[in-house]
């Protein structure tokens, strides 16, 4: 039996299906507008609580990113090739099997330990303080300077006082001062058992950087609202330094700690290992 070619009409219709397929032979070239239009949107929001050279800032960014991510999209889309081995075959079938739904976590399988976590906030606050101290010794010639203003996030009229009040020791005010940080530290090591699990491929960035810098707007926003007349004594800089040091040290202990099951399902009782009627 003779086998006769394809007719150059039979080729043309297949060619035709071929490129009638989206993205059969390109792909939509990458493009970070996306994500600096979203840093922008979170600069302008976060200029409710802040300031205009933040509102001023997001705005730039915003305008920026919307220009890049609209370029590569008008007047027309702009591709990139795929590889001649890469396309398919005009006959191809393009239809997609339809696969099982299945529920994607909203959490990581595992966690670490929440005592894992108090433990590094607890050596992380220790090295916060350090840095602290060390500004207070820099920029004031006092280590009880750092320690009598975080009183003042508490206790009000602290503020007022003049400097040298401020750089003299009070056992009252150290007191209270050694019970705010070591709360606000266990809290936070506490935060990071639940948080660096998430940032599992990148544990130390997101405790080093991500979170100090977070933390760092929160308490600034918290401050300007609660105690502004704090701000004039606060350094930013060295502030977020003592962050970043917290996060250093909690992030790189909590990280190299095993991590257990999320226990996802189970009872309040089940998850405190409470023994009732015989079954734990």
């Amino acid at each position: 039996m003779t086998e006769h070619p394809p007719s150059h009409d039979t080729a043309e219709s297949a060619q035709d299906g071929a490129d009638r397929v989206p993205y059969a032979r390109a792909i939509p070239e990458p493009t970070s507008g996306p994500l600096v239009t979203a840093a922008g949107v979170t600069l302008v929001a976060a200029a409710l609580v802040t300031n205009l050279w933040v509102l001023a800032c997001g705005v730039v960014i915003l305008v920026v990113g919307l220009v890049v991510w609209f370029w590569s999209v008008f007047p027309q889309e702009r591709l990139e090739a795929i590889p001649a081995r890469a396309h398919a075959a005009p006959d191809a079938d393009f239809r997609v099997p339809l696969r099982e739904a299945r529920e994607r976590p909203a959490y990581p399988a595992e966690v670490h330990p929440m005592n894992v976590g108090i433990r590094g906030g607890l050596l992380g606050g220790a090295a916060m303080a350090v840095v602290a101290c060390a500004w207070g010794v820099v920029t004031h010639g006092s280590v009880w300077m750092p320690i009598n203003l975080l009183v003042g996030v508490l206790i009000p009229g602290v503020e007022g006082s003049d400097l040298e009040t401020l750089r003299a020791f009070h056992a009252g005010w150290f007191a209270v001062a050694v019970v705010i940080h070591v709360m606000l530290s266990m809290a936070v090591g506490a935060l990071y058992s639940t948080a660096l699990p998430i940032a599992a491929n990148r544990p130390l960035l997101a405790g080093a950087v991500v979170i100090p810098v977070i933390m760092s707007g929160v308490v600034w926003a918290t401050i300007a609202t609660v105690n502004p007349a704090l701000q004039q004594y606060i350094s930013w800089p060295w502030f977020i330094g003592s962050q970043v040091a917290f996060g250093i040290v909690c992030g790189w202990w909590t990280s190299t700690r095993a991590r257990v099951p999320a226990m996802r399902g189970r009872s309040l009782a089940q998850r405190l290992g409470i023994e009732r009627g015989g079954v734990a």
